[in-house]
C-alpha cells in the first residue's frame, strides 16, 4: 500500500479518497472522503512526526537523533503543524469577560461595593478564559 499523495503531482492542489475498499470483504464504496489530517503530510514531515511521537515530544532529544540545532527543529514541526492546517502558538479564543460585567466591576468598585483586589481577581479571570 502507498499513501495518498500530497500535494497533487501534476498541479500542486489538494489530493482527496474517492474508493476506499476492504480487504477481508472485497466491499468497495465510491464517494468523496475527507483524509485524516496526516495525510496532508510530505514524507518527511511524517517521518518528523514519528520521530516527535517516538521522542515524546522533546526537541532536545531530536536535536540529537537529526544532528539539527533546536531552532531548525522548531521550524520544522511549525512546517508540519501548518501543514495540517494550523498556525503555531495560535488558541482557539474563549470568550472573555463581556464589556457589561467588565463595566459592572468597574462601577461596583467606584461605589466601594468591592475591594481594589476583588475587582483586580474578576477582570484578571476574565482575561485567562480568553
Amino acid at each position: 500500500m502507498y499513501p495518498i499523495p500530497s500535494p497533487c503531482p501534476v498541479c500542486g492542489g489538494e489530493m482527496i479518497v474517492t474508493k476506499v475498499h476492504c480487504r477481508e470483504c472485497d466491499t468497495s464504496i465510491e464517494g468523496r472522503f475527507s483524509a485524516r489530517t496526516f495525510a496532508q503530510l510530505t514524507p518527511g514531515q511524517m517521518e518528523f512526526v514519528e520521530l516527535f511521537v517516538r521522542q515524546e515530544g522533546k526537541l532536545t532529544h531530536m536535536e540529537k537523533d537529526l544532528g539539527l540545532s533546536y531552532p531548525t527543529i522548531r521550524k520544522r514541526l511549525h512546517e508540519v503543524i501548518r501543514a495540517m492546517g494550523y498556525e503555531p502558538g495560535v488558541e482557539e479564543e474563549a470568550p472573555s469577560l463581556s464589556e457589561e460585567k467588565r463595566r459592572q466591576v468597574l462601577d461596583e468598585l467606584n461605589a466601594g461595593d468591592i475591594s481594589y483586589e476583588e475587582a483586580l481577581k474578576i477582570l484578571n479571570q476574565g482575561e485567562e478564559a480568553a
